[in-house]
């Protein structure tokens, strides 16, 4: 008998279109339920906060070590930089620290995916001040940051842990609510890509370090793949969480 894959998605697209029901997926506060999600073995928490990052951790490991984990819950474009429960931008906070922490607090997965955008190329490669506290806030910017940054840790892990599969995925410009309805991208193929390198056993998903558009894979921003960029981004993290994903960076 075949083992019923433990997938965590963050989106519901890529739940639906993983092959399986995942066993944990994350919903965004505003659907949140904590009798009904247990029932369905869902997991919730605002990943906004730290706190609530951790809990949302420490329920995925109650549930029992995933297969896959897919980050790809993210905010786009927030008037204000806002200032989340541990002093941090928003944009910063879910695209970029709570995947990070996740990703040191849920048990190591055999994959990981982590979704980017193309606009990671219009990111700064600047690391002293990725929390914007000393800019004046750009929010197209600071997007296009944060997915420089997502897609930059998918290769760090890619490089730290040879065991885990780690890849970053841009689904294109797709018609979502973040999106709109005009977005000219393909949807389906946009969280296909996800659930593709999350589940499949095909050999050219079963690949690490790659980044990816409609199940092909791209060249990222040359950052992305500097293993000293990611080692600054890295400790910049642990820095700003106190948090070590990587014990040869502690």
């Amino acid at each position: 008998m075949r083992k019923m894959p433990r997938h965590m998605p963050t989106g519901r697209a890529a739940c639906r279109s993983s092959g399986s029901m995942p066993s944990s997926l994350v919903l965004p506060r505003v659907l949140q339920s904590s009798n009904s999600a247990a029932a369905l073995g869902l997991v919730i928490g605002d990943l906004a906060s730290a706190a609530e990052t951790r809990s949302i951790a420490e329920q995925v490991n109650a549930i029992g070590r995933m297969d896959a984990v897919i980050h790809n819950a993210g905010i786009y474009l927030e008037r204000s930089r806002g200032e989340t429960p541990d002093g941090h931008a928003k944009t910063l906070a879910v695209n970029v620290l709570a995947p990070y922490l996740l990703t040191a607090w849920i048990t190591r997965p055999d994959r990981l995916v982590y979704l980017t955008s193309g606009m990671h190329r219009s990111g700064s490669s600047a690391l002293d001040d990725i929390d914007w506290k000393k800019r004046p806030w750009n929010a197209s910017q600071a997007y296009s940051e944060s997915k420089l940054y997502i897609a930059t840790l998918a290769a760090a892990v890619a490089r730290h842990w040879p065991d885990v599969l780690s890849n970053a995925v841009d689904p294109g410009w797709v018609p979502t609510k973040m999106g709109g309805a005009g977005a000219p991208d393909d949807l389906e193929m946009g969280h296909l890509t996800q659930t593709w390198l999350a589940a499949s056993d095909a050999g050219g998903a079963k690949v690490s370090g790659g980044y990816w558009y409609h199940r092909q894979r791209r060249e990222a921003a040359a950052e992305v793949g500097d293993p000293g960029f990611q080692d600054g981004l890295v400790e910049k993290l642990g820095e700003l969480t106190d948090v070590r994903v990587f014990a040869e960076s502690g």
